[in-house]
């Protein structure tokens, strides 16, 4: 999947005249033609999923409802909103791989986000099949896309003392060009203070600055790079985001929140909260080891719901907008009730072994390969989930050392003859242990029995890097910076068997029993939660759990892991219904006997 951001445009520094009270588009297309699109010049603002795939809403795929994107776009302009297109193909975001596919991994020599024959093949494929389902919504042609970023915070990708690569930025400036976007502005985005122009084609592309803090230092360095044009900030970070085994819940005040944004509208600055609403990660969507809630701190919550941040920016916009009085300003809906249901006991498990049982494929090599390589989903290798790695050894009375060269990518969990050995994540010194990501050459000792034993290693990837420097998207999963070791001796033979945990194959399991809490290892729960009523939001509280993955009617909500700060998966109303519920729970290590709906987010 590809991940492609849309920005609602709220653009303050217009030139305005005086009229009635009337919506956007009239008031910027008073005789219905469109201008010419919109303008940076002077002050202010004018305004005249797999290889060979692309899933816009309608593959069938676990995440397809979410990806029409035509109909997105369209519907911000039945709001009356314009639109900042961000289509990548790289947006960062906290996403998985910041929004590039993993197939891209199967090339051992793949330099994305450079010039790179095979990475400009696949950019010019999936440009191919996006620009049409939006060259036609440009400002000009009667829709609401104004402005096209191009890439994202490429200045921030490379060293500092290595030039950026602007041949492919002018690659993809004109393949926007040449797929139809001809009248929207392209610009780019980058923390001017620390990335000067780095990240743009100075003349060619508009320069726009990301910032929370700096704000005068920010806004005065843009000034003098891009003098005689209006200032824009097109990531005003309105809160932060929070990874696995953060001290606490990032936050940013609102003291310093209303100081901030109270000089960049000072300043004449057109600005694009991010965020304006907060998110969730669903299902194996997040970056690198983030948490699943992208709450984000911002005015609006993941669930929706105002915060004071939001009466801030209203008041400050009102204060600020030449608009203000002039086009329409409805008043916001009134916030959606959340529910709490209250506690439901886990009525059924499924063992480990049924659960790998089930898996459609596995695979047969003598070394472990890692994820993307494997020969699945049409070529393209398994993008998320879990991989283990099984194998027959004999184990040395009365123990054995097994040793695994390199690092795991990105945590793992040793069974032997079903039994879970090493033990889960208690303290930060635990990352460098045996198991995960920060150790290399690490060895956990099994006990043997001088017998041939079954021994699997189950790795879970826990979100690829979205953002850092070149060499840091060299990031395949799994087994594979080196060989596995018993007692010193390579083992030979691995059967490898992927678990995507996909929508299809959670609802299609059988062999559940009746519930059995089993202290020692990965297993499947599963109860059924029956409302009465037309749901609502709600709020499942994992406190009592330990580490996993919750699937709502097979709707994967995402991760919950007791390390913190995150303790709730937020569920929207939509993914219940009235009626029975099936939540099913893959917990890794040792189950709660009861699941938990409350009616507020925590994160602490």
């Amino acid at each position: 999947m590809t991940k492609i951001t849309v920005s609602i445009a709220f653009i303050v520094a217009f030139t305005v005249q005086s009229c009635l009270s009337v919506t956007l588009y009239e008031y910027y297309v008073p005789d219905g033609v469109p201008s010419t699109g919109l303008v940076a010049e002077g002050e202010t603002f004018t305004l005249k999923p797999r290889q060979g795939e692309y899933d816009f809403g309608e593959l069938g795929e676990d995440m397809s409802p979410f990806l029409d994107l035509r109909s997105f776009v369209q519907m911000a302009q039945e709001e009356d909103l314009f639109v900042n297109l961000r289509p990548g193909p790289y947006i960062c975001a906290e996403w998985e791989f910041g929004g590039l596919p993993s197939w891209l991994q199967r090339d051992p020599t793949m330099h994305v986000r450079t010039y790179y024959d095979n990475y400009r093949s696949a950019v010019a494929a999936y440009f191919g099949a996006l620009l049409p389902q939006v060259a036609d919504l440009e400002f000009t042609e009667g829709g609401p896309i104004i402005a096209v970023q191009v890439e994202n915070e490429y200045g921030h990708f490379g060293y500092d003392d290595e030039p950026r690569d602007r041949l492919y930025l002018s690659f993809l400036r004109d393949l926007l060009l040449d797929g139809g976007l001809d009248s929207a502005l392209l610009y780019t985005s980058d923390s001017t203070v620390d990335r000067l122009d780095w990240g743009t084609l100075p003349g060619l592309l508009f320069q726009t600055t990301n910032f929370q803090a700096a704000a005068e230092e920010n806004l005065s360095l843009l000034r003098t790079l891009q003098p005689n044009r209006p200032l824009m900030v097109s990531e005003f970070w309105s809160g932060w985001f929070d990874k696995w085994m953060n001290s606490g819940h990032s936050v940013w005040n609102e003291e310093d929140f209303t100081s901030t944004l109270d000089y960049v509208l000072s300043q004449k600055a057109s600005l694009n909260f991010y965020m304006f609403i907060g998110g969730t990660n669903f299902g194996f969507m997040t970056g690198d080891f983030l948490v699943t809630s992208y709450d984000y701190g911002a005015p609006l919550s993941e669930a929706g719901d105002y915060t004071t941040k939001y009466t801030i920016l209203t008041n400050l916009i009102a204060q600020y907008s030449p608009l203000s009085g002039i086009v329409d300003n409805p008043a916001g809906p009134e916030q959606r009730a959340k529910a709490e249901y209250g506690n439901f006991p886990i009525a059924e498990s499924l063992h480990f072994a049924s659960l790998v049982s089930q898996a459609p494929e596995s695979f047969v090599n003598d070394e472990p390969l890692n994820m993307e390589a494997l020969d699945m989903n049409n070529g393209n290798g398994q993008s998320y989930g879990y991989l283990l790695y099984s194998t027959n050894v004999k184990l040395q009375a009365p123990q054995s050392e097994l040793l695994i060269r390199g690092h795991v990518r990105d945590m793992a969990q040793v069974l032997l003859n079903g039994e879970l050995q090493n033990k889960p994540y208690e303290e930060i010194n635990d990352t460098s242990a045996f198991g995960f990501w920060d150790g290399r050459d690490k060895s956990i000792v099994l006990p043997g029995t001088g017998n041939v034993d079954r021994v699997e290693i189950l790795v879970e990837n826990l979100g690829r890097v979205n953002f850092g420097a070149a060499h840091q998207f060299y990031q395949k999963k799994g087994l594979w910076e080196g060989d596995v070791l018993v007692d010193r001796e390579r083992v030979l033979g691995w059967t490898m068997t992927p678990l995507e945990l996909k929508k299809s194959f959670v609802n299609g399991l059988t062999g559940w029993e009746p519930f059995t809490a089993s202290a020692n290892g990965p297993a499947m729960y599963r109860t059924t939660v029956t409302l009465s009523a037309p749901p609502l939001d709600t709020f499942l509280d994992m406190r009592q759990w330990n580490k996993g993955v919750v699937f709502v009617n097979g709707f994967n909500v995402g991760r919950y892991w007791s390390v913190g700060p995150q303790r709730t998966l937020y569920v929207p109303a939509p993914l219940l219904v009235q009626g029975d519920n099936q939540i099913v729970i893959f917990e890794q290590y040792s189950a709660a006997s009861e699941i938990s709906f409350i009616d507020s987010l925590i994160l602490e």
